[in-house]
């Protein structure tokens, strides 16, 4: 008997998807095709290309597949618990292997790395979420910190929590940066105010701030090109 005519049909569709891949990275790949090789690896038994275009057309884009939770995910019928989770934790793993790449530099040679990272960190959050990039004296990365959740009191903690958190890292300089979920990049009066505080808080240790990032989406917002600090 032929064994090949018993093999699911798909099974060949995804050899040729892995060949696309390797010929010519994802530039090759249509989004779907993309989450299709992603889901591959979840769901090896099953054919997913209708799974995937039907993922992409509910939430819209291939970018809000990755960053729906995973409650979200699970309402996909298909989608496991655990296929929710392997989607959450690629996207966690972008993030950290770019905190890895530029902590492994000798020192920042480009902002945009920094910037990079704070994206793929930041975007799609459905909360606020505060971070803190720390440079040593050589402005090499040491540490790149979450550092506050949720709605708070800008003006009050942050300043005096990045203070504490720069002296205990031992830090010479520092980028922070924060999301806003609801899709503006403008800062507020409360951002421009809690920056300001946070640069004389610094001041005062003899720390300098470099700079103050807003993300939202796939964009971001400097106060440092914009002159604000």
């Amino acid at each position: 008997m032929d064994t090949r005519k018993l093999k699911p049909h798909y099974l060949g569709h995804r050899y040729r998807l892995r060949k696309k891949f390797i010929s010519g990275g994802f530039n090759n790949l249509a989004d779907y095709e993309i989450l299709e090789l992603v889901l591959a690896y979840a769901l090896p038994r099953k054919d997913v290309k209708v799974l995937a275009k039907e993922m992409i057309n509910k939430f819209g884009s291939l970018k809000q597949v990755f960053d729906a939770d995973t409650d979200e995910l699970k309402q996909i019928k298909g989608i496991s618990d655990y296929s929710a989770e392997f989607l959450l934790f690629l996207k966690k793993f972008t993030s950290l292997y770019l905190s890895l790449d530029i902590k492994e530099k000798d020192r920042l040679l480009s902002p945009e790395n920094v910037k990079d990272y704070l994206v793929s960190a930041l975007s799609g959050e459905k909360i606020e979420k505060f971070y803190a990039i720390i440079l040593n004296s050589g402005n090499r990365v040491t540490d790149c910190l979450e550092i506050e959740s949720g709605t708070v009191n800008k003006s009050l903690l942050i300043p005096r929590k990045i203070a504490e958190i720069a002296l205990k890292h031992r830090a010479a300089s520092i980028v922070i940066a924060h999301n806003h979920p609801g899709g503006t990049l403008k800062p507020s009066q409360s951002d421009i105010n809690a920056t300001a505080a946070v640069k004389k808080s610094l001041e005062s240790i003899e720390i300098s701030l470099l700079d103050h990032i807003i993300i939202s989406n796939n964009n971001y917002f400097s106060f440092k090109e914009y002159n604000l600090i």
